[in-house]
């Protein structure tokens, strides 16, 4: 096992070096002021849009904040494969932010917040504390795509998912060892080229074997939703849009204003056929019983993103994850109690309806996550999935909203915040 531990930690940071480069693009999103003309011209993302000259629909939208459908859109028509970056995937929302937490504890930025500064429990310090070196820096909380931390933490997930033989996003000690019988074929050890051969084996343009798609396929679901929703749900600090839906085996219905008000609520948006979000789901689950006390979670069941009949992906099919879009909520709820059973979620599982309100309202296709404060408002919008499913940047933003919260609560009494 020493061997194998040791052959991993050496093909991980050759295989890093050799992928992160093309995985990752800046993740800037586009804003420009909004244009003074008065005639502008809109186009809705569907297949009547094919008709339209790229050229001309660039020029419509000059001066002006770019829809991100027709970002997304307009990637897919000029070659995009579906990158960190591109389109529509961009860096998550949050109210709280390094400078934010730098004034709460009253620290200084450049040398960044000790345990004895931080005003919060230990527990909370050390999920913040990304890096585990004893304080808090701006470094730690930097999810953007190009970070190295990220970068890895992405590609330890894409491997991860080539090892997991069930895709439900864990590995027993029979699985791992039973890979590596795959590996060293009868010998006693491993070397790190016989582990990079093994994991990049088949990989095309960053995806796994049988995964790539083509443009046809990436039009099609965009126009479909299975790419992502085309609507951009709620901003920053906007109301939560309400929901009252059921859980997979029918057995309640939660209405979203009934939850809201002395703890936040955490939203989980994600679907069967979505692989990155199988295997990241085990990161909510670790989050959800760390914070099970201080805040709500609740799993929203949406639109599949990979089914038989659309983008299929030969990793479903190896896992032994194969369905059809579902046509009515019924199948759609089959489905997701297939879901539940492979990922024995602990929180409740809500499935939307088969027209998808809720999906649409969050713009939570294929998954996203939110952090709704006591107010019913947004206090952190991930990014699009998959690449903006970072479970690790969730938490930091649940604890930093966690700690707003109780400053708050406490200048309302009449109190003043402990001094760290």
């Amino acid at each position: 096992m020493k061997h194998l531990l040791a052959a991993i930690s050496r093909s991980f940071v050759m295989a890093s070096a050799l992928t992160s480069a093309t995985i990752f693009a800046d993740d800037t999103i586009p804003s420009t002021p909004a244009s003074s003309s008065t005639t502008l011209t809109d186009y809705k993302v569907g297949p009547e849009l094919q008709k339209i000259p790229v050229e001309e629909i660039e020029k419509a939208y000059e001066g002006r904040t770019v829809p991100e459908a027709i970002r997304m859109y307009l990637a897919i028509v000029k070659g995009s494969r579906m990158g960190a970056g591109e389109g529509w995937f961009g860096p998550a929302l949050s109210r709280h932010n390094w400078e934010w937490l730098v004034k709460h504890c009253g620290a200084e930025s450049d040398t960044g917040i000790t345990q004895e500064q931080f005003s919060g429990p230990p527990s909370w310090f050390a999920r913040l504390d990304r890096n585990r070196d004893g304080k808090i820096t701006a470094e730690d909380l930097n999810w953007s795509d190009r970070n190295p931390w990220v970068q890895q933490a992405y590609l330890i997930n894409r491997l991860f998912r080539r090892i997991d033989p069930n895709g439900d996003g864990k590995l027993s000690r029979e699985e791992w060892l039973a890979y590596y019988d795959q590996v060293s074929q009868g010998k006693d050890e491993i070397t790190s080229e016989e582990l990079r051969e093994t994991w990049l084996a088949g990989l095309t343009s960053g995806f796994l074997p049988g995964d790539a798609p083509t443009p046809e396929i990436l039009l099609k679901g965009l126009f479909t939703g299975e790419v992502g929703s085309l609507q951009e749900g709620p901003g920053l600090d906007e109301q939560a849009p309400e929901f009252a839906l059921k859980t997979h085996d029918q057995s309640q219905t939660v209405r979203l204003s009934e939850v809201i008000g002395k703890k936040p609520v955490v939203l989980v948006f994600g679907n069967f056929t979505c692989g990155p979000f199988r295997s990241m789901y085990s990161g909510v689950e670790d989050i959800y019983h760390r914070f099970k006390d201080d805040a709500v979670f609740l799993g929203v069941y949406v639109r599949e993103a990979h089914p038989t009949d659309g983008w299929k992906m030969e990793s479903n099919a190896t896992v032994g994850v194969s369905v059809a879009q579902p046509k009515s909520y019924s199948e759609r709820t089959a489905v997701a109690t297939q879901c539940h059973a492979l990922l024995k979620p602990s929180i409740p599982l809500l499935v939307d309806e088969i027209e998808d309100p809720a999906g649409n309202a969050y713009s939570g296709m294929p998954a996203r996550m939110y952090v709704i404060d006591t107010k019913g408002k947004v206090a952190y919008k991930s990014g699009r999935g998959p690449f903006g499913f970072k479970t690790g940047e969730m938490e930091q933003a649940l604890i930093m909203t966690l700690l707003d919260q109780t400053s708050t609560e406490t200048t309302a009494r009449g109190g003043t915040r402990p001094t760290p």
